[in-house]
């Protein structure tokens, strides 16, 4: 199929694209990448009237790293994350995650801002934003407004921005001290969506003590669930701990859903699994 009919806007500056959004309103997309827009409009599943492509704007493909965080523009490529030696050695999980995103073509193309904003509870990097507390940045022409990611996911493809609202980039805290993360996912071939991913991060103590467990879950749910599983292995030795009880633990809460992939059933047993695996290797 082919897209249904739409005006196309190439905004050359920041102030121009903002214009356009707010007169657009609820008819217009933002394109950047497209990895996930162009199949949705080739579909006809998305028809906006307006297009706003927003690949010409100065100063939104670059990736800064600060003593706090890893900030990265809504044009960069997941590629460019992936080999950036800074954001990895400050954020590792970022790496280790994009490693799951797609194919190279996809990633060569596709932006991480543009992931996140899609909000697919299939997709690596919104859960993965969700359990390092990360924050999109977004401008509009009524300003700037920063979204902590616990507050932006409202349902599957469905975040809290406003229509008028273009997102300028995320930002991640760096790893704490004495804080681990791992990120482990099954799926039909690499680079399909997973059939099930878990991400984990572990925080000690300084005599190895584990003081917090939480993971976050891919294709487990609506909007990708985070559990705080600290319960099952406060107290206990990073290297000892009962991470089949936090396993176990995570089983109990999730509510997976059915689909042509696998049933829920099967989903839970593979976030035991998983769970269990993702915090050996983090821990």
């Amino acid at each position: 199929m082919k897209p249904a009919p739409f005006t196309y806007h190439r905004p050359a500056g920041l102030d121009e694209a903002l214009d356009v959004l707010d007169q657009v309103g609820s008819d217009g997309k933002v394109l950047a990448g497209g990895q996930s827009l162009l199949p949705l409009l080739s579909m006809r599943l998305a028809a906006p009237a307006h297009l706003v492509d927003v690949n010409h704007l100065p100063g939104l493909d670059v990736v800064e790293v600060t003593a706090d965080v890893v900030r990265c523009g809504a044009l960069v490529r997941h590629t460019d994350l992936l080999r950036h030696p800074a954001a990895f050695d400050a954020q590792p999980l970022l790496r280790r995650a994009l490693q799951h995103v797609a194919h190279p073509t996809i990633r060569n193309r596709g932006t991480t801002v543009g992931s996140i904003c899609h909000a697919d509870p299939a997709a690596e990097m919104p859960a993965v934003t969700l359990l390092l507390g990360g924050t999109l940045v977004v401008r509009s022409r009524r300003g700037e407004r920063r979204i902590a990611a616990a507050d932006l996911f409202a349902g599957p493809l469905e975040t809290t921005l406003a229509t008028d609202e273009l997102a300028v980039a995320v930002e991640w805290p760096v790893t704490a001290p004495r804080e681990s993360t791992a990120i482990v996912e099954v799926s039909r071939r690499h680079g399909d969506y997973a059939v099930c991913g878990v991400a984990a991060q572990v925080r000690v103590d300084e005599d190895g003590t584990v003081r917090a467990a939480r993971a976050v879950y891919v294709s487990m749910g609506l909007t990708p669930p985070v559990l705080d599983l600290t319960g099952a292995v406060a107290g206990q030795h990073v290297e000892r701990a009962d991470w089949a009880g936090a396993a176990a633990l995570a089983t109990e809460q999730l509510e997976p859903e059915a689909d042509i992939h696998a049933s829920a059933d099967y989903r839970r047993h593979l976030a035991g699994v998983l769970t269990r695996r993702a915090f050996e290797e983090a821990g």
